[in-house]
């Protein structure tokens, strides 16, 4: 009897299981990615309802409501078509109609240029959700990819109208650019993760985003084909955005990709940015949620 009251030695003792929280994801190893991909599942109807939220606040109280979503890539484009039509701006011969391909050109950079905006500045603008709740505040982050699809969805009405006024008729291949834009947004949700938490200490980081995607739409073949002379082709060959819209452009006008193995690296570049961003993104948030 007195025998069964003496514990076992240290050696013969079994290992103290661990209890995981979200502070203590970066000591977890893969016990971390368990419980990040499980409480993003739990968190699948929050995120849901933050989306509607975005998409309410942007329209409920606009006059003009969807036109916005609109109005800047149809001014943007119609200022280069007159640009390349009065012979001002040269610009190499598309595959498709110049204004069709502009216009599905700047769709798609707003699309990108809208989802990294809106996660970097995801937790700032919900500051008293970040440091008086508990919940996964990748949340935050992941919902904010909800209203610049929603106003991309909305711009591709302008599109149709414009591939139809000008003849273009994309291949039956173009059914599957939603995989060519999941990248897109992975691209913008990686560094959405690492710019939310820069943002929120560093309220100037907004800012100077801004001012880079400005400059960044000029270096990418958005409103242009993709440029062949030194040191411009070097810049398009580095920018991991050019290979994804170029493989949308693909898809449009010849319904297969000219550069496959390009496409598949920034793919798998867009995956490990993300998922990258996201773990970074859990290890430093418990560190800067006080700034919110």
């Amino acid at each position: 009897m007195t025998a069964a009251l003496v514990p076992e030695s240290r050696e013969n003792t079994a290992p103290v299981q661990s209890t995981y929280t979200p502070c203590g994801v970066s000591r977890d190893g893969i016990g971390g990615w368990r419980i990040m991909f499980k409480e993003l599942a739990e968190s699948r109807r929050l995120i849901w309802l933050l989306i509607l939220r975005d998409i309410s606040v942007r329209y409920r109280q606009s006059i003009l409501g969807y036109v916005w979503a609109v109005v800047p890539q149809i001014v943007m484009v119609g200022v280069f078509a007159f640009l390349h039509a009065s012979r001002v701006l040269p610009i190499g011969g598309t595959r498709i109609a110049y204004v069709a391909y502009a216009l599905w050109g700047i769709s798609v950079w707003q699309l990108f240029a809208g989802c990294l905006l809106s996660c970097a500045n995801s937790l700032v603008s919900s500051g008293s959700l970040v440091s008086k709740v508990n919940f996964p505040r990748e949340a935050l982050v992941i919902a904010a990819l909800g209203q610049p699809t929603f106003d991309f969805l909305v711009r591709l009405a302008p599109i149709v109208v414009v591939f139809i006024w000008y003849g273009v008729v994309p291949w039956w291949e173009s059914v599957f650019i939603p995989l060519v834009l999941l990248p897109v947004m992975l691209l913008a949700l990686g560094l959405g993760f690492v710019l939310s938490i820069a943002n929120l200490v560093i309220r100037d980081t907004g800012n100077a985003l801004g001012t880079a995607l400005t400059i960044g739409m000029f270096l990418t073949p958005v409103l242009y084909p993709p440029p062949v002379r030194w040191p411009f082709f070097l810049v398009n060959h580095l920018n991991p955005l050019s290979p994804l819209l170029a493989a949308s452009h693909d898809l449009i006008a010849q319904g297969f990709l000219t550069k496959p193995e390009m496409f598949a690296a920034v793919c798998l570049l867009a995956l490990v940015l993300a998922l990258g961003g996201w773990r970074a993104f859990r290890v430093t948030i418990s560190r800067v949620a006080g700034y919110a």
